[in-house]
């Protein structure tokens, strides 16, 4: 492994470490609930209508909203780094 696949690899796992608030919040799953009008908001809707009128626990909607509002825990802190890390050594050796 060269250093600029080690750096690349580096770039990844931070970035989307750093990237993932801010894109949970874009799509509508903030610190205040999720938004309305938002891609959470229809989301949420079409996982109501599927589960009779409740969004059910553990599901990726109540999930991403538990992130949105408290962020991610450890564990979830690594897996999106470890994700970021791959795809950043990938790009690595495709360029």
């Amino acid at each position: 492994m060269g250093i600029l696949t080690g750096l690349a690899i580096a770039a990844g796992a931070g970035g989307a470490v750093v990237a993932a608030p801010v894109v949970l919040g874009a799509i509508g799953f903030t610190s205040l609930g999720i938004a309305a009008g938002s891609y959470g908001a229809a989301m949420m809707s079409s996982a109501a209508i599927a589960n009779g009128g409740g969004v059910a626990a553990g599901s990726a909607v109540a999930i991403l909203q538990s992130a949105g509002m408290a962020g991610l825990s450890s564990a979830a802190t690594a897996a999106v780094a470890g994700a970021g890390g791959t795809v950043g050594g990938l790009l690595a050796i495709l360029i």
